[in-house]
Formats: C-alpha cells, sequence, structure tokens
C-alpha cells in the first residue's frame, strides 16, 4: 500500500504563488501516472495537471502556463508550482496516483489526504 502525503497549501493573495508537494511513502509502479486534483466549494473535482513517471505532463486548460508539474522519482515526490493564482483557483487539492493514465482520469488507485489553497482578491 503506498500513502501520499500532500504540504504546502495556505492562504495566497490574487497573482500570488504557492507550491504544492505530494510524498509516496515508497516506490511503486503502481504510482507511474501521479497528478493534482481539486475541489472547488459546490464543484466536481477535476484533475487539473498529471504526470508520467518519464515526465510527460499535461495540464486542464485552466490552469496551464500558470501551473507546472514535475515529479523527482529518487524522491518518490511530486510537485505543483501555482504561479499567478486567481480567487477561482480556491479549492482543496488532491494528490492522486495510478498505475496509468486511463486510470488516474477515471479512479485513481491511492489518493492524498488534501491541502486547502485560498485564493483571497
Amino acid at each position: 500500500q503506498v500513502q501520499l502525503v500532500e504540504s504546502g497549501g495556505g492562504l495566497v493573495q490574487a497573482g500570488g504563488s504557492l507550491r504544492l508537494s505530494c510524498a509516496a511513502s515508497k516506490f511503486s509502479f503502481s504510482i507511474n501516472y501521479m497528478g493534482w486534483y481539486r475541489q472547488a466549494a459546490g464543484k466536481q473535482r477535476e484533475l487539473v495537471a498529471h504526470i508520467t513517471q518519464s515526465g510527460t505532463t499535461n495540464y486542464a486548460d485552466s490552469v496551464k502556463d500558470r501551473f507546472t508539474i514535475s515529479r523527482d522519482n529518487a524522491k518518490n515526490t511530486v510537485y505543483l508550482q501555482m504561479n499567478s493564482l486567481k480567487p477561482e483557483d480556491t479549492a482543496a487539492y488532491y494528490c492522486a496516483a495510478a498505475i496509468n493514465g486511463p486510470r488516474l482520469l477515471t479512479r485513481p488507485d491511492y489518493w492524498g489526504q488534501g491541502t486547502q489553497v485560498t485564493v483571497s482578491s
């Protein structure tokens, strides 16, 4: 079993930056794909960015050119650098991992506990 532990959320003004981190408890091929979901109050959870073990990335249109996902395989850690934050980025952010892309998109194998990001206007 793999555990995902997130850190780095908080309160920031619009235009500011935050970096989220997600550390996996151990290496496993079941975390080949890692990503960040977010869920705003009253809205569905959405996948905002994901990355493969080899470093291929993909972003939701709403965060493209503002957010950057990266991973350090030696540390089993994935990061989400969030720049030019907007009030509409306010949400609980969840790290997720899966063995492949379709599974990450539909039913991740592992979830973190979530970290709150609040962007004030």
